[in-house]
C-alpha cells in the first residue's frame, strides 16, 4: 500500500499532471510526470487510472494493486513535489512485463522533463547565430 501522502485524492492534480506533464508509453501502460504540478517540498503523488477496457473488476482490481506494489518499491526514484499518473492500457491484463514497462516509461519521462538537469539541444540544421 502506498502511503497516504504520496496519493492522488483530487481530479484537478490528476488534470494537472496528465494535461501539463511529459508523457511516456508503453505497450501495458503510460506514465504522465509534472514536476511543476505541485508544492516542490511535498512528497511526489501518485494516482492510477485502470479503466474498464482493461477487463473486469476483479483484473482492474489485480492491476491496480500491482502497479501500487510496483510504484511504492520506487518511490526514492521520484522527484519531490511530483505529480504521476499512471495509466494502464489493456495489455496490462496478465502482463509479466508490467514492472519493467513501469521502469521504462518512467525513466524516458523522467528524462525528458523541463527540469531534468539540460536542455536539449537540437543537433540538426546549420548552427543558430
Amino acid at each position: 500500500m502506498l502511503p497516504s501522502a504520496h496519493r492522488m485524492r483530487h481530479g484537478s492534480e490528476f488534470s494537472t499532471a496528465v494535461r501539463k506533464g511529459r508523457r511516456a508509453g508503453r505497450q501495458t501502460l503510460v506514465i504522465h510526470l509534472n514536476r511543476t504540478g505541485s508544492d516542490p517540498a511535498s512528497p511526489a503523488r501518485i494516482g492510477f487510472v485502470v479503466s474498464k477496457a482493461v477487463g473486469p473488476a476483479v483484473v482492474r482490481n489485480r492491476v491496480k494493486r500491482q502497479l501500487r506494489h510496483i510504484t511504492r518499491d520506487r518511490l526514492a526514484a521520484l522527484p519531490s513535489g511530483a505529480l504521476v499518473v499512471v495509466r494502464a492500457n489493456p495489455a496490462a491484463a496478465g502482463s509479466s512485463t508490467l514492472a519493467a514497462d513501469f521502469d521504462s516509461a518512467l525513466a524516458s519521462a523522467l528524462r525528458s522533463s523541463p527540469d531534468a538537469g539540460s536542455e536539449r539541444r537540437r543537433t540538426s540544421g546549420s548552427p543558430r547565430g
